[in-house]
């Protein structure tokens, strides 16, 4: 989300309106200013604003009391080593490395990946072969078209303005990593496998979106919107795109969600636990966990959207836009944009009998 000045003609409300609709109002016009063809960022006092209104203000009327999840409380177990990662907007855990994470910048001339450990120390760096940067805004990783073979998806996904007839998410192969690829930099980085796009056009127009999830048993892939003026997310999905997908893929609008906070819309995050039955979405504020009845099986996953969600405190983060699973979904992990990087996590908590 690139924040644009504050104008004083933005921040008027008529006097007669309740102090509620009124802050509402006036955020609403702060963040629909925001704009920037290439999803750059500047000054975030949009970004401050919707966190102190969100914290300060109870949980929506439609949404009800919100629950926690139950998990621990939110420890920062790392500053990320490279400082490369200026702008870390999306986070995978990954499939193929047992502990290691996989995340992006939002911006940038290179197309680049950036590999780290749980202590935040750099394992290496690999150039997207075949990529291009408009506005990369979250990553996801999990099965694809080659069976036994781990995927990372990239979601090129950001449009401020609204007007991108079409966006792209690269999926490929994700690489092994050697402890000499810890050597590798942005300015010497890998060469990745060559990627392919996966060029996306919603079925009722453009919207901006900051969160790609992947479900780890199918492959389907999903697309949460980021929405102001109190409108509620969207979800839209692809059926699992096969190798050679085809030129352009219409994505189907499955759901909508409304986080229990005052910019219930403003999605920022996103990623499906490797079993399935759950979903984590992020804000600038906080997370929310959605969680499927029963057993939940992959055929019945798009009911969670209907599920109400739990809230995970995640922790200071400047800008949060970035949430995953660990590999074994018992922990929930975060960064944020702006240096110095941190990583946060919370843990799974026994469920009370």
């Amino acid at each position: 989300m690139a924040d644009a000045p504050h104008t004083p003609h933005t921040r008027r409300q008529p006097a007669a309106l309740l102090p509620g609709v009124a802050l509402l109002l006036a955020a609403t016009a702060a963040l629909a200013a925001c704009g920037g063809a290439n999803g750059a960022r500047g000054a975030a006092p949009t970004v401050e604003e919707v966190k102190r209104q969100n914290k300060s203000r109870p949980p929506v009327a439609a949404q009800g009391e919100a629950a926690r999840a139950p998990y621990g409380p939110p420890a920062r177990v790392a500053a990320l080593e490279d400082e490369a990662v200026r702008e870390s907007s999306g986070l995978a855990a990954s499939r193929r490395n047992p502990g290691l994470f996989w995340t992006h910048n939002d911006s940038g001339a290179v197309p680049l990946l950036h590999a780290f450990d749980r202590a935040g120390r750099r394992r290496g760096v690999w150039r997207l072969s075949g990529a291009a940067i408009i506005d990369w805004e979250d990553m996801a990783a999990g099965p694809g078209p080659q069976p036994g073979r781990q995927y990372l998806y990239v979601g090129d996904i950001g449009d401020n303005q609204r007007r991108r007839a079409e966006v792209v998410v690269y999926r490929v192969a994700e690489p092994e990593i050697t402890p000499a690829d810890a050597q590798t930099s942005a300015r010497a980085p890998r060469e990745s496998e060559p990627a392919e796009a996966l060029r996306l056009r919603y079925p009722d127009g453009a919207h901006d979106a900051e969160a790609l999830l992947v479900h780890p048993s199918n492959g389907d892939l999903y697309v949460v919107t980021k929405e102001i003026g109190g409108r509620a997310a969207g979800v839209y999905k692809l059926a699992a795109p096969p190798a050679r997908a085809p030129s352009v893929n219409t994505l189907k609008r499955v759901g909508e969600v409304r986080l229990p906070v005052l910019f219930g819309g403003l999605v920022t995050g996103g990623d499906i636990s490797p079993d399935g039955r759950r979903v984590v979405l992020c804000d600038y504020t906080g997370g929310y966990e959605f969680t499927l009845p029963g057993g939940g099986a992959a055929v019945e996953f798009d009911g969670v959207w209907r599920q109400a969600p739990t809230t995970i405190d995640l922790g200071e983060r400047r800008q949060g836009e970035s949430v995953c699973y660990a590999a074994d979904g018992e922990s929930i992990f975060a960064t944020s944009e702006k240096r110095p990087t941190p990583l946060i996590e919370v843990r799974r908590e026994a469920l009370k009998k």
